[in-house]
């Protein structure tokens, strides 16, 4: 029995939302010589992401990479791909991840926008502040230190969402100028959601600072119970400054690789075989580059500050999520994060289409027991209500 202390962030009314990373990078999610059945390409990921909404999954998350990276050597423009994923799909919310520096944030409100319109109010936006500084200075773009970057992207953000939102929006920042700028349309009227969703992540203090002020969601990589709940109390901290400019307290979205076995000693074996497998050199190098990055913050505590070579096996830190055993096992750890205040599970796999629907089918049931067992214990009860719509038998077909 957990004895995980519930926080008074979390949500036990409301059901976990699952999604899941959109392999648009070949490779897998693994820097590993391991065998990944995943694939780059668009007719996996259009499959995948049926197998995904009918399985559960609220969510998708492209990821952006424009200079190969972790073993890499291939990539698919994030917003392309999340268009094509919403024009193949009907519930499924696709979130496209974007670069400030990279992207002004008026020509993305229109991207963004459009594609609500496209899915009928299922676009939204992860964005990433950027850690890779040769894809900067190699397009010849502004390379900001640690700090200064999230000075940016918070500007970028307030920007993003008063085009959204308002009609002749002004700003006027270090960054940004936007003088009496009016979009039209408007995003889709969708109840209970003031405009399309934004994301943001990253573990320092500034971005659970800018997190707090700006963002709907936050975005964390994978972390311990113990350290993403440090992490919440830094974003919860400065949403109660007086400071926040989003309509809604933050919610919350955790990285987790998923190894889903018949034995918890089968689902160790093959975390042990990835890491045995993994690539060196291209870990390495990777490590080198997050590592400078992770190292310029102010405190230490950036992205990857204290990951371990194996960690970085999964290039997000998925493994230190400890989504790794029986389907029971999984689910009973999911459900301590959300006791810690965990809204979002963003999980990825070895073989995700398989996988994602063995997902569904084995470990997503015992989590909903086990979310209206913690909701009736605490005087509540889980609003089924809000549980999305499967489709188990399609996605096993």
């Amino acid at each position: 029995m957990s004895t995980t202390h519930i926080s008074p962030v979390a949500d036990l009314e409301t059901p976990l939302k699952f999604a899941y990373w959109v392999p648009n990078v070949s490779g897998g999610l693994v820097v590993s010589t391991i065998e990944q059945r995943t694939g780059w390409d668009f007719d996996y990921n259009k499959k995948l992401a049926r197998i995904a909404e009918d399985s559960g999954f609220e969510y998708a998350l492209s990821q952006t990479r424009y200079a190969a990276s972790y073993g890499a050597d291939k990539q698919h423009e994030a917003t392309a791909i999340s268009l094509g994923i919403l024009g193949a799909t009907e519930r499924l919310k696709v979130i496209a991840a974007v670069h400030p520096g990279m992207w002004h944030p008026g020509v993305l409100a229109k991207w963004l926008i459009t594609a609500d319109h496209i899915s009928d109010g299922r676009a939204a936006v992860n964005i990433v502040s950027g850690w890779l500084k040769d894809e900067f200075v190699n397009f010849g773009l502004d390379w900001l230190d640690h700090d200064e970057r999230y000075v940016r992207t918070q500007e970028f953000i307030t920007v993003l969402r008063g085009l959204l939102t308002e009609q002749d929006f002004s700003f006027k920042g270090k960054y940004y100028d936007i003088n009496g700028f009016t979009l039209s349309p408007a995003p889709v009227d969708v109840p209970g959601r003031a405009h399309p969703e934004i994301f943001f992540g990253g573990n320092s203090t500034a971005a659970q600072g800018t997190a707090g002020r700006t963002a709907d969601w936050y975005f964390s990589n994978g972390r311990s119970l113990e350290g993403f709940a440090e992490n919440i109390n830094g974003v919860v901290a400065a949403a109660a400054s007086g400071a926040r400019t989003a309509p809604k307290p933050p919610r919350f979205g955790l990285n987790g690789f998923v190894i889903a076995r018949d034995t918890e000693k089968e689902a160790v074996e093959t975390l042990r075989e990835i890491i045995a497998k993994a690539h060196r050199p291209a870990v390495e190098g990777f490590a080198s580059a997050v590592k400078e990055a992770g190292a310029s913050t102010k405190d230490g505590k950036g992205m990857w500050a204290d990951s371990t070579f194996e960690d970085m096996v999964q290039y997000n830190d998925g493994f230190r999520t400890g989504l790794i055993g029986t389907p029971e096992q999984i689910a009973e750890r999911i459900v301590d994060f959300k006791k810690i205040g965990v809204n979002l599970m963003l999980t990825c796999y070895l073989h995700f289409q398989e996988e994602v629907a063995a997902f569904g089918r084995d470990v997503l049931p015992i989590v909903r027991e086990l979310e209206a067992d913690l909701a009736r214990k605490n005087g509540t009860e889980l609003n089924t209500d809000l549980l999305p719509i499967t489709n188990l038998e399609g996605a096993n077909a």
